[in-house]
C-alpha cells in the first residue's frame, strides 16, 4: 500500500485575496490549462472551507473561470465583521491567500499526471 504523495498549492498555483465588508475573495491561477483540469477536482469549495475552518465560514463558493485557468473562491464570515470592525491585524484579507498556498492537496489521478508530465518534483 503506497502513500498518496501531497502537493503544496503555492508550488503550483498563484493566488490574490482581497475583501468587501465580511467578505474574502481569493482568486488562485495556474499557468496552464492542463493544471486547471487537474485542480478541479481536488481545489473544491470543501478543501478551501476545511483550510478557514478556524475562522468559521458561513459560506464558500467556488467559481470556475476556464478561459483564465483560475479559480474564485468566496468566503463569508471569515473577515471578523470587515475592515471597518474588526480588530485583526489583516481586515481586509490580503495575506490570506498565503493561508491557502500553503496547504498542501492530496495527489488525484489528474494532478500525478500534470505533475509526472512536466517532470517537476512537488511532493511534499
Amino acid at each position: 500500500m503506497t502513500t498518496a504523495r501531497r502537493y503544496r498549492l503555492y508550488d503550483l498555483v498563484h493566488a490574490r485575496s482581497g475583501d468587501k465588508g465580511n467578505r474574502l475573495n481569493i482568486g488562485v491561477f495556474c499557468n496552464d490549462t492542463e493544471l486547471f483540469g487537474a485542480l478541479r477536482e481536488p481545489l473544491s469549495a470543501e478543501f478551501v472551507r476545511g483550510v478557514f475552518r478556524h475562522r468559521n465560514p458561513s459560506s464558500v463558493v467556488r467559481y470556475e473561470l476556464p478561459k483564465l485557468s483560475a479559480f474564485n473562491f468566496v468566503l463569508d464570515g471569515v473577515l471578523e465583521g470587515g475592515v471597518n470592525v474588526s480588530l485583526g491585524l489583516d481586515g481586509h484579507g490580503k495575506t490570506l491567500s498565503y493561508l491557502l498556498l500553503s496547504a498542501s492537496l492530496e495527489e488525484s489521478p489528474a494532478l500525478r499526471a500534470f505533475v509526472e508530465g512536466r517532470k517537476v518534483q512537488l511532493a511534499i
